[in-house]
């Protein structure tokens, strides 16, 4: 059986947990606490010399790592993901996206704010994830303002990859009610079949 190492508190974890529940591959999970040392054993380091989560090991062995490229892969041939082509590239655009400019800012609030609860030790860090993860949240509002899903008419992994750390973005100080195309998205993929919110932090 496919195995995931993953915290259940971390977004990055749970998508590789939710792309599996939706395209219906049984898998059995491992809990690896990176904040205490899970990450760094010579056990783990064994499977990802990089020492993070999550970790994807196939029947055969095979090792995926990166979450985002967990999400492509089970998301192939399915409706997750479109076929090569524009289409595809838009939902690469939100995954860059989603890494480079949404997870360093809005997940790093919530894991001072609400898991680590060290906020208050990094006033600076915790003002430039507010700022930026705004700033973030503002370039998501400009497209679900006006469209139900961040590519095309109907959820991808680029709507899995966003949704992980906005849906409870509120643990680390974001309000979604400013950002009313945000949260009804939010709303959308919540009730979509086979949707598991994110274990709560605090």
């Amino acid at each position: 059986m496919i195995a995931v190492y993953g915290m259940a508190v971390s977004g990055n974890c749970w998508k590789a947990a939710q792309i599996l529940r939706l395209t219906g591959r049984p898998f059995r999970w491992i809990e690896t606490d990176g904040n205490t040392g899970g990450t760094r054993t010579p056990e783990f380091l064994a499977i990802n010399p990089n020492g993070k989560v999550p970790v994807v090991v196939l029947d055969d062995g095979t090792v995926i790592t990166e979450s985002n490229a967990i999400l492509l892969h089970f998301a192939e041939a399915t409706a997750w993901l479109p076929p090569p082509g524009l289409a595809r590239t838009g939902v690469m655009e939100w995954l860059f996206f989603e890494q480079y400019s949404h997870e360093p800012y809005i997940a790093v609030a919530r894991n001072l704010t609400s898991y680590a609860k060290t906020a208050a030790q990094f006033p600076e860090r915790m003002a430039q994830c507010m700022e930026r993860g705004a700033q973030a949240l503002a370039v998501m509002e400009r497209r679900l303002g006006a469209h139900d899903w961040l590519t095309g008419n109907g959820p991808t992994v680029a709507d899995l990859a966003l949704f992980a750390y906005t849906h409870v973005a509120n643990e680390g100080g974001f309000d979604l009610s400013v950002y009313p195309g945000v949260a009804a998205w939010v709303a959308r993929l919540t009730a979509v079949p086979g949707m598991v919110g994110l274990a709560r932090a605090g």
